[in-house]
């Protein structure tokens, strides 16, 4: 973690910050002797070591310093300050470190750097920005202006530590400390605990001017009589308040031989009154609910809660609604069967309203997100009675929006909170929206952050980048009222995948997290086979997505996100080398290769911004790319018929959602077919995609949303047509898969590969009731973006697993006892 995390948590103690100072001052005190300074030291370029070792990093504003010691007196050569820093209400970062020499522009050598450090140092003993300001001339001001307060450093700051401080910060260079060596002696004598020779030894002469007696009675007297007065004062105290909780933290063991899972929403939660924790956890290969009352050491299963996961409390506090088989249930906490209150396919999260909610129209309400499907796209929020029914749409989505997810009822039915985000994936670039009471339009009140949840405490607390922020909401004007703050670290989160976080609390401000990290973006791709074993096929990481196997195997077509644009690569596994093949400033994905492996065909929005046509190239990188496509729609190619004749997409139907259709090669006029135009083969109001020829051409495997509900199924259809259909998956289906080496159609569900063996009998198809390919997990994007590919012997997978747990078990929460109260410290709520 960075220092600046450290101190978001409060001041340091002192024998904690003085091994950090000395660290830091050993970093500089190596950069100047090599002629470099830093120029921007600041807690964030500050890396802290669980084990308390101290890094100094991001030198890239660092300088020569030149032979007369001083550096180029440009502005432009002053650290770098982003737009973002002059936007109202962000915190001022490099400005607030500067020297006042270099705010002015003026020449900088190494006490630049010994100023930033007394900055530094200063900030970590008060816990308080030593210069501040609302923009950054403001804070500029500061840094040349104000007058430092040494009194909010801890009392028992020993004096020459302050008087380090002063001389760090002393504005005139000629008598500021001039070597950050000096720093580094004097903070190990006082890490040593040694004597302060300036103080505590007074001078022969001055001794010998009375006798000790003497010189020490007065004053003795006069500090006895203060003592007393001061006490009988405390005694009184007329100001004293009831002192509040103090914050605290415990891991603590869940009571359960189990492992709790952190791929989606809190899996651990509390009860209203804080009395009681439940969790979803796996246990012998099962997953289920457990509960455990916390005056008890062991947690009880509930039965009947098999496949459980994303659970919450009604309002008091004597059920639980979970999410399990594709369905939304409840069950009481003491125990008995599960009540299945409507459909709900890999749902994202829900909430429950009072019935004085004037949200629930007069009774118990959930609101929640079914997932349009498993892939996530157009996904909005639901309601339902909490007895039960037909769930009805709750808000529609915003102009561009894509998903809704992770609702929450605030206070007195105030409106629902929920995270949307324009697209399927990359959650930290999400909002948190609040749908207020009927009437009333929908708001957004965060920008870039996801899992929202609003606290007693009158603080919004979410996730962004692996942290989590808090803010104060104004619930009347449903606003946010200052800056926001960091609150907390090691949260296991999700910002890729499911856009869950692992926290939830309780009326009383008890916090309880499961501890871990945000889901990384980038990871190697492995192989996986039946029996679920993995093993690595290409160890570099990267921000990779849609695999495609060649058709003879060797090879491994790729998109792969550089942090601008998608682009089609090949990796060929053999050889370990891996070569890109596109380079236009544009999004290029969905590859697929032409059965005889000569070319791939891709989706790309090269010649119009917004809609992706079709395109080919070749697959050893030579020519030119070949446009396929155009038109006003977006397209997906996703399969190529065993011929080379025909290439099955799907296309952005508008009014009739996404559509299936085929894009043939050849000219057919008996069937009016026509080489280059896409023709329809299945357009309904519904919305259909993933169209996947069967190895012998004669069927095509699609997504369809025609179940209703929200739910997204697997279907086969014959190809060409007519004929009917059948349905393959049960629980929610998407991004089938044909086997080319056994008679089997695989498909994800719930993260997990499922398959289901068929047989063709005559015109009419045939399959069996899907069962788990492999029981390992698949990391996988919301939205049409798949990360697996079965290879041609049928007997192995590339895959991303998901990331297993610390230990491979995961059995410990963290409580965080008063946390309401520490973030009326570090983001004070005012009437």
């Amino acid at each position: 973690k960075d220092l600046s995390a450290h101190i978001a948590r409060g001041p340091k103690p002192i024998a904690e910050a003085l091994p950090f100072a000395r660290q830091i001052a050993e970093a500089l005190e190596a950069s100047h002797d090599q002629g470099i300074v830093h120029r921007d030291l600041k807690p964030a370029n500050i890396k802290v070591r669980t084990d308390g070792t101290v890094k100094v990093l991001d030198f890239g504003l660092a300088k020569a310093m030149d032979g007369g010691g001083a550096a180029n007196s440009a502005l432009s050569h002053s650290p770098t300050m982003s737009r973002h820093m002059t936007e109202a209400g962000m915190i001022i970062g490099t400005a607030a470190y500067m020297s006042p020499e270099q705010a002015k522009g003026k020449a900088v050598d190494k006490r630049t750097d010994v100023w930033a450090f007394g900055v530094v140092l200063y900030e970590m003993l008060s816990g308080q920005r030593a210069f501040k300001g609302e923009d950054v001339s403001e804070t500029l001001a500061s840094v040349l202006k104000d007058k430092l307060s040494m009194n909010v450093l801890p009392a028992e700051t020993p004096a020459r530590l302050k008087r380090l401080i002063e001389r760090c910060l002393d504005r005139d260079l000629k008598t500021r400390l001039r070597d950050i060596g000096e720093a580094r002696v004097k903070l190990g004598r006082i890490e040593a605990g040694e004597t302060d020779s300036e103080t505590s030894v007074p001078t022969t002469e001055a001794a010998a001017v009375l006798p000790a007696w003497r010189r020490t009675l007065p004053w003795t007297l006069l500090a006895a009589t203060l003592v007393a007065f001061i006490g009988s004062i405390v005694a009184w105290a007329p100001w004293r308040h009831a002192p509040g909780p103090t914050p605290r933290t415990l891991l603590a063991l869940i009571g359960a031989d189990a492992s709790v899972p952190t791929n989606a929403g809190a899996s651990a939660i509390l009860s209203p009154d804080g009395a009681s924790l439940a969790f979803v956890a796996q246990q012998a290969g099962k997953t289920g609910l457990f509960i455990r009352k916390l005056d008890q050491l062991q947690a009880t299963a509930l039965s009947s809660t098999e496949g459980a996961m994303s659970p919450f409390f009604s309002p008091d506090g004597q059920w639980i609604a979970f999410f399990a088989s594709g369905k939304l249930k409840k069950v009481s906490v003491t125990g008995g069967a599960a009540l299945t209150l409507c459909d709900a396919p890999i749902a994202r999260g829900g909430t429950w309203a009072e019935e004085r909610d004037s949200l629930a129209s007069g009774h118990e309400t959930i609101i929640f997100t079914p997932m349009s499907g498993a892939d996530g796209v157009n996904t909005r929020l639901m309601r339902v009675s909490s007895s039960g029914g037909t769930p009805s749409p709750f808000v529609a989505l915003s102009p561009g929006a894509m998903t809704q997810r992770w609702p929450q009822v605030l206070p007195s039915g105030r409106g629902v909170l929920y995270t949307e985000n324009s697209s399927g994936s990359n959650f930290d670039e999400a909002n948190l929206v609040i749908a207020p009471l009927p009437g009333r339009t929908s708001k957004v009140v965060v920008r870039n952050g996801y899992y929202g949840r609003y606290l007693p405490s009158g603080h919004l607390i979410y996730m962004q980048r692996g942290t989590v922020f808090a803010t104060r909401l104004d619930l009347d004007r449903l606003e946010t009222v200052g800056q926001a703050v960091p609150a907390l670290e090691g949260v296991a989160s999700s910002p890729e995948q499911t856009a869950g976080a692992q926290l939830a609390f309780s009326s009383d401000g008890t916090l309880v997290y499961v501890p871990g990290q945000a889901r990384e973006s980038t990871y190697p791709i492995h192989w996986m086979t039946r029996d679920g074993k993995t093993s690595v096929l290409r160890a570099e990481k990267a921000d990779w997505a849609e695999p495609r196997f060649s058709p003879d195997g060797r090879k491994l077509a790729l998109t792969i996100y550089d942090g601008k644009q998608d682009d089609i690569w090949v990796y060929e596994f053999a050889r370990d080398t891996l070569t890109q093949l596109t380079f236009e400033p544009s999004d290029d994905n969905t590859p697929v290769w032409t059965p005889d492996g000569r070319r791939i065909a891709f989706s790309s929005d090269r010649a119009k911004a917004g809609v992706a046509n079709l395109y080919w190239v070749n697959a050893d990188g030579t020519g030119e790319v070949t446009r396929l496509t155009d038109g006003s729609q977006s397209q997906n190619g996703t399969s190529w018929h065993p011929s080379g004749r025909f290439l099955a997409l799907s296309a952005d139907g508008k009014a009739t959602n996404w559509d299936l259709m085929i894009l043939p090669l050849e000219g057919d006029p008996a069937r009016g077919l026509t080489p280059g135009q896409p023709t329809s083969f299945l357009s309904t109001e519904a919305r259909e995609a993933s169209p996947m020829f069967s190895p012998d051409g004669r069927w095509i495997a699609y997504v369809s949303s025609e179940a209703g509900s929200g739910s997204s199924e697997v279907y086969v259809r014959p190809f060409p047509g007519p004929g009917g259909k059948w349905r393959i998956s049960t629980g929610g289906g998407a991004f089938p898969m044909w086997s080319a080496a056994a008679h089997e159609l695989l498909f994800v569900s719930q993260n997990r590969v499922m398959a289901a063996p068929y047989a063709v009998v005559g015109d009419s198809f045939r399959a069996d009731a899907p069962k788990l390919w492999s029981p390992t997990g698949l990391r996988l994007t919301a939205g049409s973006v798949y990360r697996y590919d079965l290879h041609p012997d049928g007997k192995r997978l590339a895959i991303a697993p998901l990331p297993v747990e610390s230990g491979g078990v995961q059995d410990k929460v963290v409580f965080f006892f008063g946390f309401g109260d520490y973030l009326k410290k570090i983001a004070p709520v005012t009437k």
